[in-house]
């Protein structure tokens, strides 16, 4: 081998571009997380960790211990750590540590791509892909099992261990609860119980409410006229967006977990009880949009006496999705907005809702506050998207900023015309689309965005987070996408040299 660890990889190396890019990085934020007093044992250089987890997820390594393992076999890795061998626990305490910095080092390396001029934003993209959370949907429970298991966990924790095991191993089901029709008869069992302390507390007046945890906009609920079902979905929406904002982690201890997903379903059910009194105050006592007294009472409601639905005990904020060949996965929507010349990611976003639907518009804003942060301020001219994303009112808050929007009304392998959507902007659309312009145009949305998420995850491998809850998978899919820019720009830099 050569006598300097520096010749040991090409002067074209992929390594040598991601080491100069982390050197025109600002880390004020890894390092702000460290002590100055000199006290405890001596850290990793976050600029060397970043680089190792820069250069391993381009690569397709996510894993913290196929990275230590890379570290002891791999030239580049071991370029990258100076023949040091970080522990894997080390690697993902910094990956988890550091997780809003790591997010924020995607508009960093879109910085590095407007200086090198690859960031053109005349036609952008928008599309989701769907990424499995790292969780199994067999962990999905509803709120009598979640209860029944920790009225179990409080009696078994007031037991000796050795009574409570006998002659058995420790591990066997209670009696009564060991065939899958004995399980089932004790669930329906316990949800009657519950169902009837329930009405009994709500009738006598000795149990409140569940608490919603949240104070829903009655203001942005008023402007839905679509009916009840549309007020209980954007106030749905409104404790989503709360716990996105909290980015509250995840428990570790099975218990924390199963109390965590109890008061989740409960605060839903809070939420979708106080949207439904709105909705029915507000056509009680409320105004039309000609300021008409309604003064109508809406069809009676009644919300169930106990939350339904299920919550993942592993990562609560992902949900079952369907994916383009409609299966059920368990994980998340990832969003993306990719500029059509040179394909490189503008912004990257994570929805836990299935459809695109709703999506347009904060994806877009998303791009545009990246782009400002990496110093572009120039405004996309179309914005390309598929079906999936027609939402009338986000496309007109859109196209009155300046930028033109292209989304088909509804796929092209329908037949005929939705009923009532053939005049307006439907038809406009449909128009423009099949304008011989409109259709170049709009062609060029597959070309560009497709590849992105065919290159990161067939080519790379990334089909599952490693880490649970939305920020943390946030910051994963950021930190995944600011590598594929990574390497656009490493593309561009050699160009000369191989040319």
């Amino acid at each position: 081998m050569p006598p300097a660890l520096v010749d040991w990889l090409p002067e074209e190396h992929f390594v040598w571009t991601v080491l100069g890019a982390v050197e025109q990085m600002d880390l004020g934020a890894f390092y702000g997380a460290y002590r100055a007093n000199g006290q405890g044992r001596a850290a990793y250089d976050p600029q060397m960790l970043l680089s190792l987890l820069l250069y391993a997820y381009a690569t397709g390594v996510s894993s913290s211990r196929q990275i230590e393992r890379c570290c002891e076999v791999d030239v580049a890795f071991k370029v990258i750590a100076a023949m040091r061998i970080p522990d894997h626990s080390t690697i993902a305490e910094f990956r988890r540590r550091h997780q809003d910095a790591i997010a924020e080092v995607f508009v960093q390396v879109l910085a590095l791509c407007a200086e090198a001029g690859l960031v053109r934003v005349g036609v952008i993209a928008i599309d989701g892909t769907k990424i499995a959370a790292n969780a199994s949907r067999d962990c999905g429970r509803s709120y009598v099992s979640i209860v029944e298991e920790l009225l179990a966990c409080a009696e078994q924790a007031d037991r000796d261990e050795d009574e409570r095991h006998g002659d058995d191993r420790g591990d066997e089901p209670p009696a009564g609860l060991r065939s899958r029709d004995e399980r089932r008869h004790a669930l329906a069992e316990a949800k009657a119980r519950l169902e009837d302390q329930r009405r009994e507390q709500l009738a006598s007046g000795q149990a409140a409410e569940f608490d919603a945890g949240i104070e829903l906009d009655l203001e942005e609920l008023k402007r839905r006229r679509q009916g009840r079902r549309s007020w209980q979905r954007e106030a749905s929406h409104q404790l989503d967006a709360r716990r996105e904002r909290r980015a509250d982690p995840i428990p570790r201890g099975r218990r924390e977990r199963l109390e965590d997903a109890k008061r989740r379903l409960e605060q839903e059910l809070a939420v979708d009880t106080a949207a439904n009194q709105a909705y029915e105050t507000f056509h009680v006592s409320g105004r039309d949009t000609l300021g008409r007294r309604m003064g109508k009472h809406p069809k009676p409601h009644t919300p169930p006496v106990l939350p339904e639905g299920t919550v993942n005990l592993t990562d609560p904020d992902s949900r079952l999705i369907h994916d383009k060949r409609l299966t059920k996965l368990q994980g998340y929507n990832a969003q993306a907005a990719v500029s059509c010349d040179g394909q490189i990611i503008l912004t990257a976003e994570l929805s836990a809702r299935s459809p695109d639907f709703g999506q347009l518009a904060p994806v877009f804003d998303a791009a545009l506050r990246d782009l400002q942060r990496a110093g572009v301020d120039q405004r996309p001219r179309t914005v390309l998207a598929d079906t999936g994303y027609w939402h009338s009112e986000q496309t007109d808050q859109i196209v009155a900023a300046g930028t033109q929007v292209l989304i088909p009304p509804q796929s092209r392998t329908r037949e005929t015309i939705r009923p009532g959507w053939d005049t307006g902007r439907y038809a406009f659309m449909r128009a423009v689309l099949d304008s011989p312009a409109g259709s170049t145009l709009y062609h060029r949305r597959a070309q560009s965005i497709e590849p992105t998420f065919g290159q990161i995850k067939h080519n790379r491998g990334f089909r599952q987070f490693r880490r649970r809850g939305r920020a943390a998978a946030r910051s994963e899919w950021r930190l995944i996408t600011a590598t594929h820019n990574l390497l656009k720009l490493h593309q561009h830099w050699i160009a000369p040299a191989t040319a």
